[in-house]
């Protein structure tokens, strides 16, 4: 039986030095400096696109010498400090009770039903738009919302909306509710695919053998080897949360504004030289948002002491059942949240009179979206195009990259990690300047294959993380079996992997869609007002206030992401049916 058993294991090892020693893919060899160019590349040249016309050099606008006077200015401009202070509170405040409330969760309810249900709430939490989210709950909570609709005036006593400012409030709770909302299905995604990395299960059942709670044993002994791994999702929430546009211009302060909505303004003034002021700000918001991850560094080393000062104390903190409970409050209020917003945009998009107190309109019209379809169909074309190609890209991208790094036997995916986060981390304001200025310099501003590009930079961090992990985790004696058999890298790839995958390709390819699809800032620097795309137009009608025809808008883009998750969802099915072993 023994000699049995080593001979299984040489046939594997044997098939598996072939697989190794194989051609592969030429093509794959070229995939991952492709890869770098397409993550790095507009990054780098987008930000010293940005710096240049900064400090004075833009030959297009006649600017030749290199001076600080466009700094000086900026400094000049009334109430500049606060929107820096409030751009900083923002992030910082988001990314702690986010990770804060994801946190606790995980470590209270690991294993239990209701984190399966938040699992399985995560797809279709992603898929839904920041943008799309920020209207719906400015519907759900202003005066005139529906919650405030649904308790008048049998509990308020009033007739009419009552004259507080919730929306877009001086310090940004609203905006930060949104995003906090948002961020948190994100985070949890990322811990989801941490978690396997740590033997989480040994681990806290060894704290709770020493008389430890269990919210105190996930953070004693699972936390800190979990954090290490999510680090820099936690520095792209703080990037986000910091620079955000779209979600600022809809929730956000006004008087003053955060900087990167400031930063819109002047670039899309009509005095061209407002510009140089624009790149300035992007310069100083950059330095703004790296000021945030400063200051979470510290947060980092004041809360590790902390942990390790409570542990050295012995404490145990048996009776957690109140934080453990607020952890779950907080992740179902998120969740609520989201899906509360979706559904008052479905009544808005279709609503008739609707006066205020009543809880329910009058009555239901399409009429709404029959006066919105022909203006509907350029940028509903734009987005599905822009959004399938650049989705497709980066899957194909993604999947050679990960094969080449099979090829060569090198586990090179810790190591790019920073290259994958790099345009999620820096602003993207930041060098979206510089990459629109060189849009128009190369000619593809305004362009499908320009706007793609643009797109791009940002669908294909999530779409490799999306895949990296199953990919790599793929059982390779499959690939043994198959050289085994005679069949090539290629055709094994083809006919086996992909198949068994394809359920996990669909749904990086969703993940994919969804990014782009809620992409605001690149669409509208890139697409340079000739090619618009369903959450551009979304946002340029927030300062409309016709909730009707808004609704219509932000409701589709919340339903296009969905389609493709159901699609992801369906289709492995589908080609399956007949295949037991590939319905997994």
């Amino acid at each position: 039986m023994a000699k049995t058993i080593r001979r299984g294991k040489l046939t594997t090892a044997i098939a598996s030095q072939s697989i190794n020693r194989s051609s592969g893919f030429r093509i794959s060899r070229y995939a991952p400096g492709l890869t770098i160019a397409l993550l790095i590349g507009p990054v780098i040249f987008g930000f010293l696109g940005t710096l240049l016309p900064a400090i004075g050099y833009l030959p297009g606008l006649g600017g030749m010498e290199f001076t600080t006077a466009h700094f000086n200015a900026l400094a000049q401009v009334p109430g500049l400090g606060r929107s820096i202070g409030v751009s900083i509170w923002i992030g910082l405040v988001t990314a702690f009770v986010s990770l804060v409330l994801t946190a606790t969760f995980v470590g209270s309810y690991l294993g239990s039903k209701q984190f399966s249900t938040m699992r399985r709430l995560v797809a279709p939490l992603l898929s839904v738009p920041h943008a799309a989210a920020a209207f719906g709950l400015a519907f759900l909570i202003a005066p005139s919302g529906m919650l405030l609709r649904l308790v008048s005036p049998w509990l308020t006593g009033s007739d009419r909306p009552p004259d507080i400012l919730i929306v877009h409030d001086p310090m940004g709770w609203t905006m930060m509710a949104g995003l906090i909302a948002k961020e948190i299905p994100f985070l949890f995604l990322v811990m989801l695919a941490a978690l396997p990395q740590v033997d989480h299960e040994k681990t806290i059942r060894l704290g709770r053998s020493f008389g430890y709670g269990r919210l105190a044993s996930f953070v004693f002994l699972v936390w800190p080897v979990v954090y290490r791994q999510i680090r820099l999702a936690v520095f792209a929430v703080l990037a986000y949360a910091s620079s955000v546009v779209d979600v600022a211009l809809i929730l956000g302060p006004q008087l003053p504004a955060p900087l990167p909505v400031r930063l819109i303004g002047w670039m899309n003034d009509p005095d061209l030289a407002k510009r140089y002021l624009a790149s300035a700000g992007a310069i100083v918001q950059f330095a703004t948002t790296l000021c945030v991850i400063g200051m979470w560094l510290v947060l980092e080393k004041v809360g590790a002491v902390l942990v390790v000062s409570l542990r050295n104390r012995g404490l145990r903190f048996r009776r957690d059942g109140g934080m453990r409970m607020a952890s779950l409050v907080g992740m179902a209020s998120s969740a609520m949240i989201i899906l509360l917003s979706i559904a008052v945009l479905a009544i808005w998009s279709v609503a008739g009179l609707w006066q205020f107190p009543d809880g329910f309109p009058d009555t239901l019209s399409l009429r709404s979206w029959m006066r919105a379809l022909p203006q509907l169909s350029g940028p509903l074309l734009t987005t599905l195009g822009i959004a399938a190609v650049s989705s497709s890209i980066a899957v194909v991208l993604a999947i050679l990259c990960l094969e080449r790094e099979r090829d060569t036997g090198q586990r090179r995916g810790q190591r790019s990690l920073l290259l994958l986060y790099l345009p999620l981390i820096v602003p993207q304001i930041s060098f979206l300047f510089g990459m629109q200025y060189l849009a128009i310099i190369t000619g593809i501003e305004g362009s499908f294959w320009g706007l793609t590009l643009a797109h791009l930079v940002f669908v294909l961090p999530y779409v490799f993380l999306a895949l990296s992990d199953p990919w790599r985790s793929f059982d390779n004696r499959y690939d043994a079996i198959a050289a085994g058999l005679g069949l090539s890298r290629r055709r094994a790839l083809v006919k086996i992997r992909i198949p068994m995958l394809l359920r996990v390709i669909l749904t990086a390819f969703a993940v994919g869609f969804a990014v782009s699809v809620g992409q605001y800032l690149p669409t509208v620097l890139i697409g340079g007002g000739r090619l618009t795309t369903i959450t551009s137009e979304a946002v340029a009608l927030a300062a409309g206030g016709n909730h009707r025809v808004i609704g219509v808008y932000a409701f589709l883009q919340t339903i296009l992401p969905g389609i493709g998750f159901l699609i992801a969802i369906a289709l492995p099915g589908l080609l399956f049916a007949n295949r037991r072993g590939l319905r997994i």
